[in-house]
């Protein structure tokens, strides 16, 4: 876990769409939420993913982009 204040480590994830991004594409336009879940649809993920919904307004007033990463897809990539 980082702390306040901390810089990430580079990344690089594919979205939903396919699209490779990178943790650079969002530097000094974006602060960056970046959560990790274990597998779609299942009960948890799905409650913290609404969450995350939920708070979007919130999120865009304070130029932040959420980003969410399946971790079996990372272990498998």
């Amino acid at each position: 876990m980082l702390e306040k204040g901390q810089a990430a480590p580079a990344f690089s994830a594919v979205n939903q769409a396919g699209e490779s991004l990178t943790l650079s594409d969002f530097k000094g336009k974006q602060n960056v939420v970046l959560y990790f879940y274990p597998k779609d649809d299942t009960p948890g993920c799905t409650i913290q993913a609404n969450q995350f919904t939920t708070l979007a307004a919130d999120f865009a007033a304070a130029r932040t982009v959420v980003q969410g990463q399946i971790i079996k897809k990372l272990l498998t990539s």
